[in-house]
């Protein structure tokens, strides 16, 4: 496993190792559900792998790099965290690519590896260097040439930044010509369906909103398997966050607290108590106070595919959306809190988007504004940067 790290800001690389660790710096630091960091990356080096992958992507290319989903990192417990994580993959890949392509390293083809790619009878043609954990999600072939026009230090600067707010915002509207530049979408590659963007702003659909989060986020908290599977990721503190390297502490959900209301929470929210405090409303009151920031955040933007059946290749495209909006979001002083507890539910999701009329199938939905208050950095895990060569 390669976990060297690099001089992110450094002039120009002159080898391709070199360039992907500095490139997996701030991709590393891309959000994911839970911080569980379920990304894998592989880059093929044997003749083996480098075959199969000259073969997936038709290209004879200096370096194939394969994005993996880490099977062993994954939330399992909701259907909708499937396409969360695969989500999750593509917003990771993206500042990857990104990255590589600000020192020359430029994507000349690539393959999508869904369920109908034949892989051979091990499920994977890459050879007995790729782990047996990983499903692959998409190869890529690259060639040397000239350098992007965005330069690694500031793709690193802002991933550094970038932070998920879950405090309250300032009150103050964010700009409508701001919005409208986010919500701006590239153009579809290969005729592929866009991912659409809606903000709401407005104060009746704000409060429709905030109506919508009281009425149901109180769910996941009920949800036993959920509630379950979102606790093992939460840590004592800090300290144990770092040393772990995901997952979440009780100050990033409710803001800085007390140590005695540190302990209150953790024994509040553990499934036991969850349970049993259930019974008497709890999860409603939770849901309460997510609906109190929520009505009073000044925007929220929603993401959804246009099709009603993403596959996987719709599902990296989200991904890349995700990751675009987020740091462009960020170089402006935007703080991002996603609210996915209402669409992680089929039944929710279908409801939110009758209620409010949302486009497509939605695979987002997040507060946005200016953050009140710093909030601690979310850590990462030792090889969240690092690659496997097969």
């Amino acid at each position: 496993m390669t976990t060297r790290r690099t001089d992110r800001t450094a002039t120009p690389v002159s080898t391709f190792t070199q360039a992907l660790e500095a490139a997996a710096e701030p991709a590393a630091l891309s959000p994911s559900s839970h911080n569980c960091q379920p990304w894998g990356l592989g880059r093929a080096t044997t003749g083996t792998a480098r075959r199969a992958a000259a073969d997936l992507t038709g290209e004879d290319a200096d370096e194939y790099l394969v994005l993996a989903l880490d099977r062993g990192r994954e939330l399992t417990a909701l259907a909708a965290h499937a396409v969360e994580m695969e989500v999750s993959c593509g917003l990771y890949w993206r500042i990857l690519l990104r990255g590589l392509a600000a020192q020359g390293w430029t994507t000349t083809a690539a393959r999508v590896l869904d369920d109908g790619t034949p892989l051979g009878g091990g499920g994977s043609p890459f050879g007995a260097g790729w782990p047996a954990a990983w499903t692959p999600l998409c190869v890529v072939a690259l060639r040397r040439g000239a350098p992007g026009g965005e330069r690694l230090g500031d793709l690193h600067e802002t991933a550094l930044a970038r932070r998920t707010h879950r405090g309250p915002y300032r009150p103050q509207p964010v700009p409508a010509g701001l919005l409208r530049d986010l919500a701006e979408t590239d153009a579809a590659e290969g005729g592929a369906d866009p991912v659409h963007v809606r903000h709401l702003t407005g104060a009746r659909d704000l409060r429709a909103f905030a109506a919508f989060v009281a009425r149901h986020a109180g769910r996941d908290f009920g949800h036993r398997a959920a509630w379950r599977e979102t606790h093992s990721f939460l840590r004592r503190d800090l300290a144990d966050a770092a040393a772990r390297g995901d997952g979440f502490t009780p100050e990033q959900l409710f803001g800085p607290m007390s140590r005695p209301r540190r302990a209150a929470m953790r024994c509040a929210l553990a499934p036991v108590t969850m349970n049993l405090l259930g019974k008497v409303g709890y999860h409603r009151v939770l849901a309460a106070g997510l609906a109190d920031l929520v009505r009073r955040t000044p925007a929220v933007v929603t993401m959804g595919f246009a099709g009603r059946a993403p596959g996987r290749a719709d599902l990296l495209r989200g991904g890349a959306r995700l990751a675009d909006y987020w740091w462009r979001a960020t170089r402006h002083g935007l703080s991002l809190h996603p609210v996915s507890i209402v669409i992680q539910h089929e039944d929710l999701r279908a409801r939110l988007e009758r209620e409010l009329s949302l486009p497509g199938r939605t695979f987002f939905v997040s507060r946005v504004g200016v953050a009140g208050a710093p909030a601690p950095r979310s850590h990462r895990r030792a090889d969240a940067a690092g690659h496997v060569a097969f």
